[in-house]
Protein backbone atom coordinates (compact mmCIF):
# COMPACT_ATOMS: atom_id res chain seq x y z
CA UNK A 1 0.00 0.00 0.00
CA UNK A 2 2.97 2.27 1.03
CA UNK A 3 4.59 1.25 -2.53
CA UNK A 4 1.59 2.23 -4.65
CA UNK A 5 0.66 5.14 -2.65
CA UNK A 6 4.21 6.64 -2.70
CA UNK A 7 4.21 5.34 -6.57
CA UNK A 8 1.18 7.55 -7.28
CA UNK A 9 2.26 10.38 -5.30
CA UNK A 10 5.34 11.01 -7.39
CA UNK A 11 4.18 10.52 -10.50
CA UNK A 12 1.29 12.87 -10.09
CA UNK A 13 4.04 15.50 -9.00
CA UNK A 14 6.09 14.72 -11.99
CA UNK A 15 3.04 14.66 -14.50
CA UNK A 16 2.44 18.41 -12.79
CA UNK A 17 6.20 19.45 -13.34
CA UNK A 18 6.28 18.05 -17.26
CA UNK A 19 2.76 19.95 -17.99
CA UNK A 20 4.05 23.39 -16.00
CA UNK A 21 7.22 23.22 -18.21
CA UNK A 22 5.68 22.20 -21.60
CA UNK A 23 2.20 23.97 -21.00
CA UNK A 24 0.16 20.74 -21.49
CA UNK A 25 -3.56 21.24 -20.84
CA UNK A 26 -5.79 18.62 -20.49
CA UNK A 27 -9.09 20.93 -20.55
CA UNK A 28 -10.35 19.52 -23.73
CA UNK A 29 -11.45 15.37 -23.10
CA UNK A 30 -10.55 14.94 -26.97
CA UNK A 31 -6.73 15.03 -26.45
CA UNK A 32 -6.63 14.29 -22.59
CA UNK A 33 -5.68 10.63 -23.43
CA UNK A 34 -2.97 11.67 -25.84
CA UNK A 35 -1.04 13.81 -23.77
CA UNK A 36 -1.51 12.13 -20.50
CA UNK A 37 0.29 8.84 -22.58
CA UNK A 38 2.60 11.87 -24.15
CA UNK A 39 4.08 12.45 -20.38
CA UNK A 40 4.22 8.76 -19.73
CA UNK A 41 6.35 8.45 -21.67
CA UNK A 42 8.02 11.24 -20.79
CA UNK A 43 11.41 10.35 -18.70
CA UNK A 44 10.63 13.43 -16.42
CA UNK A 45 7.78 11.68 -14.99
CA UNK A 46 8.44 7.62 -15.35
CA UNK A 47 12.01 8.22 -13.74
CA UNK A 48 11.63 10.53 -10.92
CA UNK A 49 8.32 7.96 -9.98
CA UNK A 50 10.74 4.54 -10.71
CA UNK A 51 13.49 6.29 -8.07
CA UNK A 52 10.68 6.34 -5.47
CA UNK A 53 9.39 3.18 -5.74
CA UNK A 54 12.87 1.72 -5.10
CA UNK A 55 13.48 4.22 -2.53
CA UNK A 56 10.29 2.59 -1.12
CA UNK A 57 11.22 -0.83 -1.67
CA UNK A 58 14.66 0.05 -0.01
CA UNK A 59 13.04 1.32 3.02
CA UNK A 60 11.11 -1.86 3.62
CA UNK A 61 14.42 -4.37 3.11
CA UNK A 62 16.63 -2.12 5.51
CA UNK A 63 13.80 -2.55 8.29
CA UNK A 64 13.03 -6.21 7.76
CA UNK A 65 16.83 -7.07 7.56
CA UNK A 66 17.66 -4.56 10.45
CA UNK A 67 15.30 -6.59 12.95
CA UNK A 68 15.75 -9.90 11.60
CA UNK A 69 19.41 -10.01 11.82
CA UNK A 70 20.28 -7.09 13.98
CA UNK A 71 22.97 -5.49 11.35
CA UNK A 72 23.33 -2.85 9.35
CA UNK A 73 21.92 -3.02 5.53
CA UNK A 74 25.39 -3.48 3.86
CA UNK A 75 26.52 -6.13 6.12
CA UNK A 76 23.37 -8.01 5.92
CA UNK A 77 23.16 -8.22 2.00
CA UNK A 78 26.69 -9.46 1.79
CA UNK A 79 27.98 -6.19 0.15
CA UNK A 80 31.43 -6.68 0.44
CA UNK A 81 33.49 -4.86 -1.48
CA UNK A 82 35.73 -6.71 -3.89
CA UNK A 83 38.85 -4.57 -2.96
CA UNK A 84 41.73 -3.95 -5.48
CA UNK A 85 39.87 -6.64 -8.14
CA UNK A 86 36.64 -4.57 -8.35
CA UNK A 87 38.00 -3.35 -12.01
CA UNK A 88 37.60 -6.60 -13.40
CA UNK A 89 34.09 -6.95 -12.87
CA UNK A 90 33.03 -4.04 -14.66
CA UNK A 91 35.10 -6.04 -17.65
CA UNK A 92 33.17 -9.03 -17.06
CA UNK A 93 29.99 -6.47 -17.43
CA UNK A 94 31.54 -5.14 -20.81
CA UNK A 95 31.77 -9.02 -22.05
CA UNK A 96 28.51 -10.00 -21.10
CA UNK A 97 27.33 -6.83 -22.60
CA UNK A 98 28.98 -7.68 -25.86
CA UNK A 99 28.07 -11.45 -25.90
CA UNK A 100 24.26 -10.77 -25.34
CA UNK A 101 24.57 -8.22 -28.19
CA UNK A 102 26.09 -11.19 -30.47
CA UNK A 103 23.25 -13.64 -29.07
CA UNK A 104 20.52 -11.12 -29.80
CA UNK A 105 21.43 -11.27 -33.47
CA UNK A 106 20.06 -15.08 -33.47
CA UNK A 107 17.10 -14.25 -31.98
CA UNK A 108 13.76 -12.58 -33.52
CA UNK A 109 14.38 -8.59 -34.43
CA UNK A 110 11.61 -7.10 -32.30
CA UNK A 111 10.21 -3.40 -32.72
CA UNK A 112 8.08 -0.41 -30.98
CA UNK A 113 9.15 -1.95 -27.42
CA UNK A 114 7.58 0.31 -25.12
CA UNK A 115 10.88 1.21 -23.54
CA UNK A 116 11.60 2.73 -27.07
CA UNK A 117 9.42 5.20 -26.64
CA UNK A 118 10.83 6.86 -23.72
CA UNK A 119 14.12 7.79 -26.20
CA UNK A 120 12.33 11.07 -27.44
CA UNK A 121 15.37 12.78 -27.55
CA UNK A 122 19.33 13.37 -26.64
CA UNK A 123 18.05 14.67 -23.16
CA UNK A 124 15.82 11.76 -22.43
CA UNK A 125 18.93 9.67 -23.73
CA UNK A 126 21.28 11.08 -21.45
CA UNK A 127 18.45 10.68 -18.37
CA UNK A 128 17.81 7.37 -19.14
CA UNK A 129 22.05 6.50 -19.28
CA UNK A 130 22.87 8.08 -16.08
CA UNK A 131 19.98 6.15 -14.40
CA UNK A 132 20.50 2.68 -15.64
CA UNK A 133 24.17 2.83 -15.03
CA UNK A 134 24.49 4.40 -11.91
CA UNK A 135 20.82 4.06 -9.94
CA UNK A 136 19.55 0.86 -11.36
CA UNK A 137 21.93 -1.80 -11.01
CA UNK A 138 22.51 -0.73 -7.02
CA UNK A 139 18.70 -1.19 -6.37
CA UNK A 140 17.83 -3.94 -8.19
CA UNK A 141 20.90 -6.12 -7.49
CA UNK A 142 20.36 -4.87 -3.35
CA UNK A 143 16.58 -6.71 -3.91
CA UNK A 144 17.33 -9.87 -6.09
CA UNK A 145 20.79 -10.50 -5.32
CA UNK A 146 21.10 -8.81 -1.81
CA UNK A 147 17.81 -9.57 -0.46
CA UNK A 148 16.23 -12.17 -1.90
CA UNK A 149 18.79 -14.80 -3.53
CA UNK A 150 19.75 -15.60 0.16
CA UNK A 151 16.83 -16.66 1.22
CA UNK A 152 15.70 -18.63 -1.91
CA UNK A 153 19.24 -20.46 -1.61
CA UNK A 154 18.56 -21.39 1.92
CA UNK A 155 15.18 -22.76 1.22
CA UNK A 156 15.54 -24.17 -2.56
CA UNK A 157 19.44 -24.67 -3.23
CA UNK A 158 21.61 -22.65 -5.68
CA UNK A 159 19.93 -24.04 -8.79
CA UNK A 160 16.45 -22.87 -8.08
CA UNK A 161 18.03 -19.57 -6.43
CA UNK A 162 19.41 -18.79 -9.99
CA UNK A 163 16.30 -19.40 -11.51
CA UNK A 164 13.50 -17.76 -9.85
CA UNK A 165 15.80 -14.26 -9.43
CA UNK A 166 16.48 -14.41 -12.89
CA UNK A 167 12.80 -14.92 -13.36
CA UNK A 168 12.56 -12.20 -11.38
CA UNK A 169 14.37 -9.93 -12.62
CA UNK A 170 13.66 -10.49 -15.88
CA UNK A 171 9.43 -9.54 -14.71
CA UNK A 172 10.04 -6.13 -13.39
CA UNK A 173 10.89 -5.44 -16.86
CA UNK A 174 8.80 -7.60 -18.67
CA UNK A 175 6.43 -4.41 -19.73
CA UNK A 176 8.97 -2.50 -21.05
CA UNK A 177 9.66 -4.66 -23.47
CA UNK A 178 5.93 -5.88 -24.70
CA UNK A 179 6.60 -9.29 -23.08
CA UNK A 180 8.72 -10.41 -26.38
CA UNK A 181 10.60 -13.53 -25.90
CA UNK A 182 13.63 -12.24 -27.18
CA UNK A 183 14.60 -9.72 -24.93
CA UNK A 184 13.00 -11.31 -22.05
CA UNK A 185 15.53 -14.44 -22.82
CA UNK A 186 17.94 -12.25 -22.81
CA UNK A 187 17.43 -10.52 -19.22
CA UNK A 188 17.55 -14.04 -17.88
CA UNK A 189 20.47 -15.26 -18.61
CA UNK A 190 21.78 -11.83 -17.50
CA UNK A 191 19.77 -12.11 -14.53
CA UNK A 192 21.41 -15.56 -13.86
CA UNK A 193 24.63 -14.23 -14.67
CA UNK A 194 24.52 -12.10 -11.90
CA UNK A 195 22.81 -14.28 -9.69
CA UNK A 196 26.29 -16.68 -10.00
CA UNK A 197 28.64 -13.69 -9.82
CA UNK A 198 27.01 -12.77 -6.32
CA UNK A 199 27.05 -16.38 -5.44
CA UNK A 200 30.70 -17.41 -6.22
CA UNK A 201 31.97 -14.31 -4.84
CA UNK A 202 29.91 -13.96 -2.06
CA UNK A 203 29.23 -10.21 -3.17
CA UNK A 204 26.60 -7.97 -4.06
CA UNK A 205 29.21 -5.39 -4.82
CA UNK A 206 30.58 -7.24 -7.27
CA UNK A 207 27.15 -8.40 -9.04
CA UNK A 208 26.43 -4.44 -8.95
CA UNK A 209 29.30 -3.81 -10.16
CA UNK A 210 29.03 -6.60 -13.11
CA UNK A 211 25.68 -4.69 -13.75
CA UNK A 212 27.15 -1.49 -13.98
CA UNK A 213 29.51 -2.71 -16.85
CA UNK A 214 26.54 -4.50 -18.66
CA UNK A 215 24.46 -1.59 -18.79
CA UNK A 216 26.96 1.27 -19.52
CA UNK A 217 28.57 -0.57 -22.71
CA UNK A 218 24.72 -0.72 -23.91
CA UNK A 219 24.19 2.81 -23.60
CA UNK A 220 28.26 3.76 -25.11
CA UNK A 221 26.81 1.22 -27.97
CA UNK A 222 23.87 3.16 -28.55
CA UNK A 223 25.84 6.38 -28.30
CA UNK A 224 27.77 5.38 -30.96
CA UNK A 225 25.36 3.80 -33.36
CA UNK A 226 23.37 7.04 -32.90
CA UNK A 227 25.92 9.11 -33.13
CA UNK A 228 25.66 10.93 -30.01
CA UNK A 229 22.60 9.98 -29.19
CA UNK A 230 21.26 12.20 -32.04
CA UNK A 231 19.50 9.96 -34.23
CA UNK A 232 17.17 7.82 -32.33
CA UNK A 233 14.98 7.38 -35.34
CA UNK A 234 15.91 3.33 -35.60
CA UNK A 235 14.79 3.47 -32.00
CA UNK A 236 11.89 5.21 -31.51
CA UNK A 237 10.54 4.00 -35.00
Amino acid sequence: MLFAASLFTVTAISIAMARHVDGTSFGHAAGANQDLQLLLTDVRVVLPAQFMAYVVVLVFMVQILRRRYRQNFLSAIKWNWPSAKWPSFLFVGVGLAFAISLLSRFLPETKNLPIDALFQGPRAAYMLAGFGIFVAPFMEEFFFRGFLYPVLARRLGLLWAVVLTAVGFMSIHASQLAESWGPLLVLFLVGSVLTLVRAFKQSVAASVLVHMGYNGTLFIMLYVATQGFRHLEPVTR
